[in-house]
């Protein structure tokens, strides 16, 4: 699992504040097909990450069992408080490893670890120090940190492979809870009503009216805008004083507001993102967008004639996509074009001179003159003919995300295209891309394949995602309409055949067998 579902299935069977306590231990994933989620597919984990699990799972446990959580956490009291008691450690280690490993245990499994729990409390004279080291074993378990999809035959498709009710209830949650399946959830699987057709419907909705979806929303967002890059990013001092890490942090939060706001509480057109001007506002950020500060997060709309609308215009996409000390339209039409368009912009071809752009002709006062000199260079012009142009329209604001109408005491031009429909400034371009086929098209390929856990593939997938294409159309470009036609799909629970894939001797040295036979879709 990734490390946000690592932190929210904590979070969601232990709480919150021991979630937060303890840093999510595990390797950040490869980006493939534009997300982090579809890298956890191929993932491993080297000596050191595991020592760094246990570590947080010793961390974990103890403070499940200490005084202050013990009493809500753990479901029975033991006879002594200084010996082992098999009858309360079955209940604890049964009810709390079905949550962890996302089915019920085996009784042998069960019996070995109540018997660890109970060498250990009697050795130790604690009883909860016993409990506490068996809960520290399912912690570090492969069962409990790797997402196995398991197949079994699909009765009604001779011949095909389904996941099993356990595994397609942990699919479901991970894609749209971002967690682990809760009691209900499994309760479903156990019964079988997870596999028919009504009982899933009734479920899926259930799911979609819970709190818990924006945790799935906001991870499948961060991913989707790469906002990883937030834990390292960083402006200069010098350019931009009023620019600190509570403002960069903030300028996260603020679109991740923006977005679970107009997709799940207003359940608006996904197109409207790049063009609305209601957001939130904090203190840190009022000062960035230049509007009164009020203490907290608030409610807050642009009026119409500001050049602030749509998440283009956010100070988290102009800051994450600019130089330290300046704005960068070409970073900002790539981002564009990946991760909005899904549109894959070639790397610069090696030996670029980048002098005019690093240490300019004082004679060429904005970026625009800078880099159609540096676009001369027929090796550059091609990439820069499909980045620039968007990014450019975006110069108004500087690498911070400020407002500003020139740059070096020249006015700024911010006039391009986006694929042949012209404008004149930003409100053009966010137009442009309201509009452009491609903007529900990639949203539809990256939340698919955010949802079975692995890249797509246009051979294999090209009919569901133009099923889902079609029917997110139809339906207003409405997000949880999208998510529930995903989740319902027949695609979403079949087993997806494998290209002859090659051993991952990294992942069957720390899994157990279950995971070298199971279908090779392993998130």
């Amino acid at each position: 699992m990734s490390a946000s579902q690592y932190s929210q299935t904590i979070a969601d069977i232990f709480g919150a504040d021991i979630s937060a306590a303890v840093p999510a231990p595990l390797p950040p994933l490869p980006r493939t097909d534009g997300l982090l989620a579809a890298g956890a597919a191929s993932i491993g984990l080297t000596s050191d990450q595991l020592g760094q699990l246990h570590q947080a799972a010793t961390a974990i446990a103890s403070k499940v069992v200490d005084e202050s959580h013990r009493e809500f956490l753990v479901p029975c009291k033991p006879q002594s408080l200084k010996a082992a008691d098999a009858e309360c450690a079955t209940e604890f280690i049964s009810s709390t490893g079905r949550l962890l490993y996302r089915k019920p245990l085996p009784e042998a499994r069960v019996k070995e670890l109540v018997d660890i729990a109970g060498h250990t409390a009697d050795d130790l004279k604690d009883f909860y120090a016993g409990l506490g080291t068996a809960l520290e074993g399912m912690l570090i378990s492969p069962e409990m940190l790797f997402v196995v999809d398991v197949a079994e035959p699909d009765p009604d498709h001779k011949g095909r492979q389904r996941l099993d009710a356990y595994s397609l209830a942990s699919r479901l949650s991970f894609f749209l809870w971002n967690s682990a399946p809760d009691d209900e959830l499994l309760r479903a699987a156990e019964s079988g009503e997870l596999q028919t057709k009504k009982g899933r419907e009734r479920i899926v909705d259930e799911m979609l009216k819970s709190a818990r979806l924006e945790h799935g929303v906001r991870a499948f967002f961060e991913d989707l805008f790469e906002f990883e890059k937030f834990n390292s990013l960083a402006k200069d001092a010098m350019a931009y004083p009023a620019v600190t890490g509570s403002t960069l942090a903030d300028a996260r939060e603020q679109t991740l507001r923006t977005i679970v706001d107009h997709l799940i509480t207003r359940n608006e057109d996904y197109r409207d993102l790049y063009t609305s001007r209601k957001t939130f506002m904090s203190m840190n950020l009022a000062a960035i967008y230049e509007v009164p500060a009020s203490d907290g997060w608030v409610p807050y709309e642009f009026p119409e004639g500001s050049s602030r609308a749509g998440l283009l215009t956010q100070v988290s996409f102009l800051a994450s996509h600019a130089h330290p000390a300046r704005s960068s339209p070409t970073l900002r039409g790539k981002a564009l074009r990946e991760l909005v368009l899904c549109q894959k912009v070639p790397p610069p071809p090696p030996n670029v001179d980048f002098s005019l752009l690093e240490d300019p002709d004082a004679s060429l006062k904005t970026a625009r003159e800078r880099l159609a000199v540096h676009a001369s260079n027929p090796s550059c012009a091609g990439c820069h003919l499909i980045t620039d142009p968007m990014g450019l329209a975006l110069e108004n604001f500087d690498g911070a995300g400020r407002f500003r109408e020139t740059e070096d005491g020249a006015a700024l031009d911010t006039s391009g295209d986006l694929d042949g429909t012209e404008f004149t400034n930003v409100d053009g371009l966010n137009e442009a891309l309201r509009d452009h086929p491609m903007l529900p098209s990639c949203i539809v390929n990256r939340m698919y394949s955010f949802g079975v856990g692995g890249p797509v593939s246009m051979s294999r997938d090209r009919q569901i995602l133009a099923y889902l294409k079609d029917q997110f159309i139809k339906d207003g470009y409405k997000l949880p309409d999208l998510l529930r036609e995903i989740a319902l799909s027949a695609a979403f629970s079949q087993v997806r055949e494998p290209k002859a894939p090659k051993p991952d001797t990294t992942l069957a040295s720390s899994a157990p067998a279950a995971v070298e036979h199971a279908d090779p879709h392993t998130r």
